[in-house]
């Protein structure tokens, strides 16, 4: 929309049908047009103000007048999402820059002084998630991490101190117990709650930060975002939501009232299993600074190649999402005839019990579906028995994968408890997979 609207009043003129770098060689232009047209000078101000609307929009999205507009949809967004202006005999994607410090004479001014701090690769992808996560919302920043856990530990230990309250679900990601120790051991206070029912809202007087995980891993509660952000805010809390089962074409936290929306990209954001990444994005710049300055005291940097492969996988965000949703659905849809099966949950059934507020909160359910199967014994043989899907950790890739979540201990789940990762099989072969494991494994 952007990119079209400043390359008419482009074409008008005679110049370049890209975009103008800012908004005043765009007024330049537009007075150029009017004064050749013989247009009236009230003529001048209409297109001047529209073009500004156009290229204020753009650098809302991108904090460039990037390609991505955002009213585009996902699959434009996903597709465009982060790459600079097109240079004449450049890639679209930049490769990666491997650089441990830049040439830098003189003052240390510019945005590239030292490899801990910034990197060209970095800065390109940071654009394209923060134009996933915060489309149109000026002033968001989005800051990436050598892992989901380093991009939680940067928020949580920026934002607090000794003597603060934090408030955590009881039943998130099994990591998080790690953190509460550690926490603790700095004077921190803390407290959990379940994440269903917004349980989080009633141990929230007094805190500081409340961390919120929707859905939650590996139980597929939901929680209603803005609800909890609303109670939070008013008692003083910053909100900080793990958007990782989600993605930000599932749910967008800021857009719900959240002050930082921080996920894994190791998971379905990039979706290939092949990189470790995190990112924070949030729209405090004061909060953000924080944030910034902890990833550079402890170092916590994805490397340019990993930072390059996720923006690359990035592209094709829309279509897996779509694919793995789909396919989800159609499987716990599946499992919901079967006797052996018990406590499945997966958001997008609409008789789950939190889809009435995943349906208002989400456009998108997500690839994993869980479940319960009698014994440990049946859980492992039905996992033997699998043939499409992977016997592994983690999740949101296009391979399918399943564990029995109780072997890591650390999540209160049965000994038969099965998180299920959807791939991007075709949906009819991967139920058939299913079902015949489940009849493989009496």
């Amino acid at each position: 929309m952007s990119d079209s609207a400043t390359g008419d009043a482009g074409g008008a003129t005679g110049d370049s049908a890209r975009a103008t770098a800012d908004a005043d060689q765009v007024k330049d232009a537009a007075s150029r047009v009017t004064g050749a047209a013989g247009q009236a000078a009230g003529a001048v101000d209409d297109v001047t103000d529209a073009v500004d609307q156009v290229t204020s929009a753009a650098d809302e999205v991108t904090g460039h007048t990037g390609p991505a507009a955002a009213g585009a949809g996902d699959g434009t967004r996903a597709v465009r999402a982060g790459l600079p202006e097109p240079v004449k005999h450049e890639p679209t994607l930049p490769g990666p820059v491997f650089a441990a410090h830049f040439h830098l004479p003189g003052d240390p001014t510019g945005p590239y002084t030292y490899g801990r701090d910034e990197n060209p690769t970095w800065t390109l992808l940071e654009r394209a998630v923060g134009e996933l996560e915060a489309p149109g919302r000026g002033g968001a920043e989005t800051l990436v991490f050598a892992s989901g856990m380093a991009a939680i530990s940067a928020v949580l230990f920026s934002q607090l101190r000794t003597g603060d309250a934090c408030v955590l679900p009881d039943d998130g990601y099994q990591a998080l117990p790690l953190v509460r120790a550690q926490l603790e051991a700095y004077g921190i206070e803390v407290r959990t709650a379940p994440t269903g029912g917004d349980a989080q809202l009633d141990v929230l007087d007094g805190a500081r930060l409340l961390w919120i995980e929707t859905p939650s891993n590996p139980g597929l509660d939901v929680c209603d975002i803005r609800r909890l952000a609303d109670a939070a805010h008013a008692r003083g809390a910053l909100v900080a939501v793990d958007n990782t089962l989600a993605t930000p074409l599932g749910q967008r936290p800021l857009e719900l009232g959240a002050d930082f929306a921080v996920a894994s990209g190791t998971k379905q954001l990039t979706g290939h299993g092949d990189v470790l990444l995190g990112y924070v994005v949030g729209r405090d710049a004061e909060a953000m600074a924080a944030v910034r300055r902890w990833r550079k005291i402890v170092g916590a940097i994805p490397g340019p190649m990993e930072a390059w492969l996720a923006h690359r996988s990035i592209a094709t965000l829309q279509m897996r999402v779509d694919r793995q949703s789909a396919t989800a659905l159609a499987v716990a849809e599946a499992l919901r005839e079967r006797p052996e099966v018990t406590g499945l949950r997966y958001p997008g059934l609409p008789d789950d019990p939190s889809h009435e507020i995943a349906a208002r909160q989400m456009r998108r359910f997500g690839c994993v579906v869980s479940f319960t199967l009698p014994t440990r014994a049946r859980a492992e043989r039905f996992l033997d028995a699998l043939r499409l899907v992977d016997d592994a950790t983690s999740f949101g890739g296009v391979r399918s994968t399943a564990e029995r979540r109780g072997r890591w201990g650390g999540d209160a789940v049965p000994e038969g408890f099965i998180r299920l990762s959807v791939g991007a099989e075709d949906p009819e072969d991967l139920v058939a997979d299913v079902l015949r494991a489940l009849d493989a494994s009496a």
